[in-house]
């Protein structure tokens, strides 16, 4: 079935505007629906629904997560029709489905269907260079929520996944002390050898005390009530993990312990820069599915 438009994006933040201002550069044709801002450019086109822009476009680009609560598509712009569920109904045969984190229920129809799919995040070149983006916000945000220098502070990062990588070591660039507590030994290995202090997290409660900023990345858990009643009173806790995070929110909120979870950085930060990403990982996507 021959499309009018080259892309439809539809839902998301300022990535899916950029993206979509990324694929007008390159000449593409492009109708979006529910963007968090206009974009104004003769190839590209506002339609009033979902479903037109389900009827004209064939590759269809939502955003990153697909949904936070399992219902709902993410975006800024609130639309009776941006829902799963009828995102389920307009897909057809013909279409190329493309976002972050698709839900069960849209992958399980798109191979009932033989939809063809691609999963943003489970790209390992965009979660990759996702992990700088993430990792300057996460830094930003500590300053931002802190009234101490990162500079010799003692820092601890839970985790030590792609996005704790990059965050320790730009923190040791930045002069800050960093401790990585995680479970695996094979891990804290790597760790140690880019020169960070290590910690078993079963030996987690030891040290606690001594450290001013703490960085989250371990989406479980991890700092339940009996950890935060160890924590420095000072302490900046920055909680990057998926939601509902890895911290004790409501227990930290009650006693007055400077504890912020941060979803979605790279949108939020480096919106262009994450765009620009997940265009050139998109295209290659597309080249290759021909």
């Amino acid at each position: 079935m021959s499309s009018q438009f080259d892309y439809g994006i539809f839902g998301g933040d300022l990535r899916q505007v950029y993206m979509t201002e990324a694929f007008l550069q390159k000449g593409c044709k492009v109708a979006v629906y529910g963007l968090a801002k206009t974009v104004t450019h003769e190839n590209c086109s506002t339609v009033l629904t979902l479903h037109d822009l389900f009827e004209r476009s064939s590759v269809l680009i939502g955003p990153i997560p697909m949904t936070r609560d399992q219902i709902t598509i993410t975006a800024n712009n609130e639309a009776s029709d941006l829902t799963i569920a009828h995102v389920a109904y307009l897909l057809k045969s013909h279409h190329i489905l493309i976002g972050g984190n698709i839900p069960a229920p849209l992958l399980e129809l798109c191979n009932s269907k033989q939809i063809p799919f691609y999963d943003l995040m489970l790209d390992e070149v965009i979660t990759i260079k996702n992990a700088i983006a993430t990792a300057e916000g996460t830094i930003m945000e500590a300053i931002a929520s802190s009234d101490r220098n990162l500079h010799d502070s003692n820092c601890l990062v839970l985790g030590y996944g792609r996005c704790a990588k990059v965050l320790a070591q730009k923190l040791k660039g930045l002069d800050a002390r960093v401790t990585v507590a995680a479970r695996s030994k094979k891990a804290l290995a790597d760790a140690e050898a880019a020169g960070h202090g290590t910690v078993l997290i079963e030996n987690l409660k030891c040290i606690l005390p001594s450290f001013v900023f703490i960085f989250n990345t371990i989406p479980a858990p991890i700092l339940d009530r009996d950890c935060l009643e160890l924590v420095d009173p000072s302490v900046t806790i920055i909680d990057i993990a998926s939601a509902p995070g890895g911290v004790d929110f409501n227990y930290a909120k009650s006693h007055d312990i400077n504890a912020k979870l941060c979803l979605g950085l790279p949108g939020k930060i480096a919106a262009r820069a994450s765009a620009n990403i997940l265009v050139t990982e998109i295209l290659a996507y597309l080249k290759r599915e021909k």
